[in-house]
């Protein structure tokens, strides 16, 4: 039983080192509908762009949850949606920014794309650009991580899991000793 238990470790050690070296999708495409932001701030780093869009936001999200895909031979990898309070986007997409909603898609241990929006619910909040009213403003922050970066924690994951197996289990018979010698007594 070790044995086979040693190579499924081996098998699962090498499909996860192969995950972590396979390539990340790159900064997904916006909806047709989006109107790209020429703003200062939305337009200084090619990892963060912003759009209008009169989408809502469960389409929006859809949208970048279908385009923002890992394939591999036809394999789509799924990804992870996290959600944060919208006060967060101005610690994680840019200082000063509006929000109302703030979403991660996530491949753990590769690569995150963070959507935020902005719906103005006030009159002086109205977005208007070009003469047309949009109904939300949308901001994308896409943060690869690097091949090698990857690799590494992959391989300090592989080689901390064993010690941590160990030691749970000698934990586990700890416990069980103590537990099993205190029934006794009584």
């Amino acid at each position: 039983m070790r044995k086979f238990a040693k190579y499924l470790y081996i098998f699962f050690s090498f499909c996860f080192v192969f995950y972590a070296l396979l390539s990340i999708p790159s900064f997904p495409p916006p909806a047709r509908d989006f109107l790209q932001s020429e703003e200062p701030a939305d337009v200084e780093t090619p990892l963060r762009k912003a759009y209008f869009t009169n989408l809502t936001r469960a389409e929006v999200i859809e949208h970048y949850n279908q385009v923002y895909k890992n394939k591999f031979f036809g394999f789509s990898f799924p990804n992870v949606r996290l959600n944060y309070p919208p006060e967060e986007a101005q610690t994680i997409i840019r200082d000063q920014t509006r929000s109302t909603f703030l979403e991660e898609l996530v491949y753990p241990l590769r690569s995150s794309l963070y959507i935020n929006g902005f719906e103005p619910k006030e009159e002086k909040d109205k977005i208007i650009v070009n003469g047309q009213d949009w109904r939300q403003k949308v901001t994308v922050r896409y943060v690869p991580s690097p091949a090698p970066a990857r690799v590494i924690v992959a391989l300090i994951i592989i080689a901390f899991v064993p010690l941590l197996t160990n030691m749970l289990v000698r934990l586990a018979k700890d416990y069980y000793s103590l537990l099993s010698k205190n029934i006794v007594k009584k």
